[in-house]
């Protein structure tokens, strides 16, 4: 009798293997990652995607039961950090909180973020509100754990009580830690985005499709996170899976970008494209035309070029958005020494001006000065400002903007 009690208590009722264990472990937590990515960001947060019911609400039982976490509460605070991304009022932007905090203690800023109600009321409008919801999912949060903790016990024993602690920290490290704070942090960027997130990986199997936090930010509304040709979002190969089986259907993904050649005037389609591909334009704009003129102000100048810092070269991406202020005069001192890239960033800046500064302006006038634009740019003499124009004019829409 002893000896069962402890070999129960050991190794469950499963009496498994480590091979088992291993497996269950993987299970689970990639099974908790999809429904973070697929349920409760792609398709509640944003509307990307809608699920059948059968499988939405297998998602939001499944956050219950392994996370705690509540459908409203992440809806309100996610749609909150895209709406204030990278200000004191960002539930968990690592330039505003630190790295460290974000990364090792992102639980505790979502927590914190979560007794805000009125942020709760007035960002997570549309999450699920039924019965279950307001009697079992809401009030008991602490129950749907507890239950998967003895669960987890009576499979695998004390075994399964650390398989239950590695649930418990897989989406608090990996999402709120990881994803929030590393994903704001270092990586590489397709688009020229508002804020300073980033793509961690082109994949990584384990995340979701969520270490291509930068695409998300530049198309926050796409269910389809992979955005170039070398990129893997395993997330979306799970939506086209379910689709396929009519268990869910695309909403929403991000437009691509045609360029018509031999366009003489922007035009309305012109126009489109570049208010829905407005990242993708600067970050074109960056490669395109600032960094052939860095190098051909460097083979002019010297080393006076070469030796600045990378962090600031970099910067004349986004208008020095995130230099501090020393920085900031230190980049601005440079640019007046070669007037060259000097023209170049004062075009960069009215053109970031015309795609930020939406609202109020009426589809000609937006005509009217992106024409302006190119006109005046081509008019400078600057190849590379001038072919840049000449690309902007041709670029069209395919699919739809998000």
């Amino acid at each position: 009798m002893f000896e069962s009690i402890v070999s129960f208590a050991s190794r469950g009722l499963t009496q498994a293997s480590w091979g088992t264990w291993v497996i269950f472990g993987l299970v689970v937590t990639q099974l908790t990652i999809f429904t973070m990515t697929l349920y409760l960001h792609r398709s509640q947060s944003h509307r990307g995607v809608e699920f059948h019911p059968a499988l939405a609400h297998f998602f939001r039982f499944w956050s219950w039961f392994s996370t705690g976490i509540n459908t409203k509460e992440y809806v309100a605070i996610h749609r909150k950090h895209h709406a204030k991304c990278e200000t004191d009022e960002d539930p968990h932007s690592p330039q505003v909180y630190g790295l460290n905090k974000v990364l090792f203690d992102g639980v505790d800023l979502y927590r914190t973020a979560s007794l805000n109600r009125e942020d709760m009321d007035k960002y997570g409008i549309g999450a699920p509100d039924d019965w279950i919801e307001r009697k079992l999912y809401t009030p008991y949060t602490i129950l749907g754990v507890g239950m998967f903790l003895v669960l987890n016990f009576l499979l695998f024993g004390v075994v399964g009580i650390a398989l239950w602690a590695m649930q418990m920290i897989w989406i608090p490290f990996w999402a709120a830690g990881v994803v929030n704070g590393v994903g704001h942090w270092w990586g590489y960027r397709n688009f020229e985005t508002a804020d300073t997130a980033t793509n961690l990986t082109p994949w990584a199997i384990w995340l979701g499709g969520e270490e291509l936090h930068n695409n998300h930010h530049a198309f926050p509304s796409s269910s389809k996170f992979a955005l170039r040709k070398f990129e893997f979002d395993i997330g979306w190969a799970a939506i086209r899976t379910f689709e396929t089986l009519g268990l869910a259907k695309v909403l929403r993904v991000a437009p691509s970008l045609d360029i018509r050649p031999n366009v003489s005037l922007p035009d309305a389609d012109t126009a489109k494209a570049v208010l829905a591909h407005r990242f993708h334009v600067m970050s074109d704009y960056f490669r395109g035309v600032i960094a052939p003129t860095l190098r051909e102000e460097a083979g002019r100048a010297g080393a006076g070029i070469k030796d600045l810092p990378r962090k600031l070269r970099l910067a004349l991406g986004n208008g020095g958005r995130w230099l501090d202020a020393s920085s900031r005069e230190r980049l601005t001192a440079f640019t007046e020494k070669h007037p060259q890239l000097r023209t170049v960033c004062e075009f960069r800046a009215r053109l970031a001006a015309l795609t930020e500064q939406r609202s109020g302006r009426n589809a000609d006038s937006m005509i009217d000065a992106l024409r302006e634009w190119c006109v005046e740019a081509e008019a400078t003499g600057i190849r590379a400002l001038g072919d840049f124009a000449a690309r902007l004019k041709g670029y069209r829409l395919q699919g739809d903007a998000v």
